[in-house]
């Protein structure tokens, strides 16, 4: 029974090759529970490595419930835990190609597979010597911060720069209204907690992102999705929706679009919250990708100055995804409720990745990374865009800036059975139907321009393609 293909050349130990497969196949079911997997003699010979690496695998299955061992008898695939919520169905969660299918085989991916599917820039254009420096900075300094909770709203010295940073997008908030968050996810998060109840309508991006339909989905909102156009959301859609759907919360990524790579203009920006005011309804501006744009762009929060608008940042995306740190900017009074949520379910943030990230900041080093960063993307989405439609392929627009581009295959490729058909391969590829508030069939894919230089990613699409021409 070969339970992995182990590759002995990888960077990555052969232990933790072992976890993350079998783990991935217990989750989607391809290892059931109750099952015998060999004795660890037995995986050690037929994979090759030794029994001590087959035991300190085992070890960590056991301590992850993946597995659970009987004394005299070996170890069985524990049974897994089905996520439920209070006083609800358990959310039904279609491993096939469901909101969590994308992420795990982007994340469980080694570094070494072409991911053109992922959200993120690979770790290699990543300002890998900045972070650093500002750890060879931070550990030369002592205090309670290498040791203690952070303040409730963040490390300070860092909110009053974004104030600054705000400041030159023209987004009025000082200190007090800015709360730092782990990343951009933990600050969506907290806006959803404390504003929606079960059953409540919010409306979504159409295609947006796909992980906050889930997260809102999971605290049983009814998501309804607006149509994104080239220049923003449809004003005509939203009004419509607005009036059947009673909505309290609209959530968008306005900025360099996740998926399209479209920016909204200030024509729609004008026309959403007009919107908003009318039916008083709540945005929340997600501005993930804003640094990536090379000009001067309209946001939400800037027309209406964080009245009818909660504004999201962060630095995962630009600086690490490993430091974790984002932050939200709105009214003083939801500032403040969002902090009791904040301390209530995670206490405070880190405030050592704070301190690097403020580190980054002053010192002139992000803006130098950024500025190189949108060299990079610019060349790559050029080459990128000039691939794909070589092939034939329409897109959707040429972005201005980021990472990602949205493709039409034509209605002849089935893109969930492409995208499994890839993963196969080891390329991980990102379907439109993810995109889609409750995953309706669609013709278009993602693709993240930094993530394609493997040439093993295009002559698989022009191979897909072939076959479902013949």
């Amino acid at each position: 029974m070969s339970l992995v293909c182990l590759d002995s050349h990888s960077p990555i130990p052969l232990t933790d090759q072992i976890v993350s497969t079998v783990g991935k196949q217990v989750d989607e079911r391809v290892l059931r529970t109750g099952l015998r997997l060999p004795s660890i003699r037995k995986f050690a010979t037929d994979h090759g490595v030794s029994r001590f690496t087959v035991v300190q695998a085992y070890d960590r299955l056991v301590a992850m419930g993946y597995l659970h061992s009987r004394q005299g008898s070996g170890f069985y695939v524990a049974p897994r835990p089905q996520p439920h919520v209070s006083g609800k169905a358990p959310i039904k969660l279609e491993r096939a190609m469901d909101v969590l299918w994308l992420l795990r085989n982007a994340l469980q991916q080694p570094y070494n597979r072409p991911m053109p599917g992922a959200g993120w820039l690979p770790g290699s254009w990543m300002d890998e010597a900045g972070i650093q420096r500002s750890l060879r900075i931070l550990s030369r300094k002592s205090g309670e911060f290498l040791t203690s909770y952070g303040l409730p709203g963040g490390y300070l010295p860092l909110r009053e720069l974004l104030q600054h940073r705000l400041a030159e997008i023209g987004v009025p908030a000082d200190a007090g209204q800015i709360v730092l968050t782990k990343g951009a996810s933990h600050a969506l998060d907290l806006v959803a907690r404390y504003f929606i109840r079960p059953g409540d309508a919010v409306l979504v991006d159409d295609p947006g992102y796909y992980i906050q339909f889930g997260a809102l989905k999971s605290l049983g909102a009814k998501i309804v999705g607006v149509p994104w156009k080239l220049d923003g959301p449809d004003p005509a859609a939203m009004e419509a929706l607005i009036l059947e759907h009673k909505p309290k919360l609209f959530f968008t990524n306005s900025v360099l679009h996740n998926p399209t790579g479209a920016s909204i203009s200030q024509a729609v920006a004008y026309r959403v919250l007009q919107l908003a005011e009318k039916y008083d309804l709540l945005i929340v501006e997600d501005d993930i990708y804003g640094d990536f744009h090379p000009g001067r762009i309209t946001r939400l929060a800037t027309l209406d100055q964080l009245d009818r608008v909660i504004y999201i940042g962060s630095f995962s995306k630009t600086v690490s995804a490993s430091l974790r740190v984002g932050y939200l900017a709105c009214k003083r009074d939801i500032a403040e409720h969002l902090v009791d949520l904040k301390l209530l379910t995670g206490l405070t943030t880190a405030e050592i990745g704070e301190r690097m990230i403020y580190q980054l900041l002053t010192g002139g080093y992000y803006r130098k990374h950024i500025d190189k960063l949108r060299g990079k993307l610019q060349i790559a989405r050029a080459q990128v865009c000039g691939k794909l439609e070589k092939l034939g392929l329409q897109i959707y627009v040429e972005p201005e800036g980021g990472m990602f581009i949205w493709v039409n295959l034509g209605e002849q490729i089935n893109v969930v059975e492409m995208a499994s058909a890839a993963a196969a391969k080891g390329i991980t590829l990102a379907p439109g139907n993810l995109f889609r508030p409750h995953q309706e069939p669609s013709s278009w894919m993602r693709f993240n321009a930094a993530a394609c230089d493997d040439p093993a990613v295009f002559n698989f699409i022009q191979g897909a393609l072939i076959a479902s021409r013949s």
